[in-house]
C-alpha cells in the first residue's frame, strides 16, 4: 500500500489532517456564529500545521501553530467580541445585495478563467529570485531566516508591528460607540 513512497503511518496522518481541515473549512463557512467559525478556523490551521509537520517543515508548522492560531484567530475573536457581532441578527429577511450579486458572479467567472489559463501553460514564469541572495550559511534554516530578518529586513519586521498595532488601536477607537467612555475615564 505505498504510494510514491509514503508508509501506511504517513497515509493515515494525511487522511485524518486532511479530514480535519475539511471538516474546519466547512465548519467556517457553514457556522452562523461567528465564535464558532473562528474556532473551526483553528481547527483547520492546527491540521494545516500537522500536514506542515508531515513534510519535515517544522519552522512552518509553529509559525502556523503560532501566529496564524493563536495571535490572528485571537485578534479575529477580539474584533468580534469587540463590535458584538456575535448576537443574532436577521440578514436574509431584506435581500440588500441584489445589485452586488451580478457583479460577484461575473468576477468569479473572471476569475477561474484567468486561474484555468493560467495553469494550461507550462513555460510561464513562477517568480523571480531571490534579491537578498539565497539562505545559505552555517546553522539551521530557521537561524539562517532569523539572520536574515533580524538584520537586513529589521526595519520592514519592526515598521509592520508598529502598523498592527496602530489598526488595533484603531479597530478599537472606531468599534466604540458614542457617548461611552473609556475605563481611564471613569472615576471612583
Amino acid at each position: 500500500m505505498e504510494l510514491l513512497g509514503a508508509t501506511r503511518v504517513d497515509m493515515a496522518v494525511f487522511v485524518l489532517s486532511a479530514v480535519i481541515i475539511l471538516a474546519g473549512a466547512l465548519g467556517v463557512v457553514l457556522s452562523r456564529n461567528p465564535v464558532h467559525a473562528a474556532l473551526m478556523l483553528v481547527m483547520t490551521l492546527f491540521g494545516v500545521a500537522v500536514l506542515f509537520v508531515a513534510q519535515e517543515a517544522h519552522f512552518l508548522a509553529a509559525v502556523q501553530v503560532i501566529v496564524y492560531a493563536g495571535a490572528i484567530v485571537v485578534l479575529f475573536l477580539f474584533v468580534i467580541m469587540l463590535l458584538g457581532v456575535d448576537r443574532e441578527e436577521d440578514l436574509f429577511g431584506a435581500d440588500r445585495l441584489t445589485r452586488q450579486r451580478p457583479i460577484a458572479l461575473l468576477l468569479s467567472v473572471i476569475v477561474l478563467a484567468e486561474i484555468i489559463l493560467l495553469s494550461r501553460g507550462t513555460d510561464w514564469a513562477t517568480g523571480a529570485r531571490s534579491v537578498a541572495g539565497e539562505a545559505f550559511g552555517s546553522g539551521s534554516n530557521v537561524e539562517n531566516l532569523a539572520r536574515s530578518i533580524f538584520t537586513r529586513y529589521l526595519l520592514a519586521f519592526e515598521v509592520t508591528s508598529v502598523l498592527l498595532v496602530i489598526a488595533v488601536v484603531g479597530a478599537v477607537v472606531l468599534a466604540r460607540r458614542p457617548g461611552q467612555r473609556l475605563p481611564e475615564d471613569e472615576t471612583p
